[in-house]
């Protein structure tokens, strides 16, 4: 199974810029560079300070820095849920490959 390089979040607080409301943010999977400045420790934390920096990068609509700090914290753990997401190896994702038991099923005796 390939790995999603986007997720849609639906905000539960809209993101009002002007006549622009925004409703659903598209975050997609961060190159190597947009990740510079940022340890990736924190952002698997979802350190705020490190979401500040990574979302601008990595949004659909761009979001800016002030966007980011005027988010609903509701809207910035899904938002870094995502992103925390992207970041985990396949292998270690609990849908990478089904566990197949290898207990033997126990007889009535």
């Amino acid at each position: 199974m390939a790995s999603p390089v986007t997720a849609v979040v639906d905000l539960d607080t809209p993101i009002i810029r002007g006549e622009q409301r925004i409703e659903k943010v598209t975050v997609r999977k961060p190159g190597s560079g947009e990740l510079r400045g940022v340890a990736l420790a924190s952002l698997l934390q979802m350190d705020v300070d490190a979401l500040h920096t990574v979302l601008p990068r990595i949004t659909d609509p761009l979001l800016t820095k002030q966007d980011v700090a005027n988010l609903d914290p509701a809207d910035l753990v899904q938002l870094g849920s995502e992103v925390a997401g992207f970041l985990v190896p396949k292998a270690a994702r609990p849908d990478a490959s089904p566990t197949v038991s290898t207990t033997p099923t126990p007889t009535l005796q």
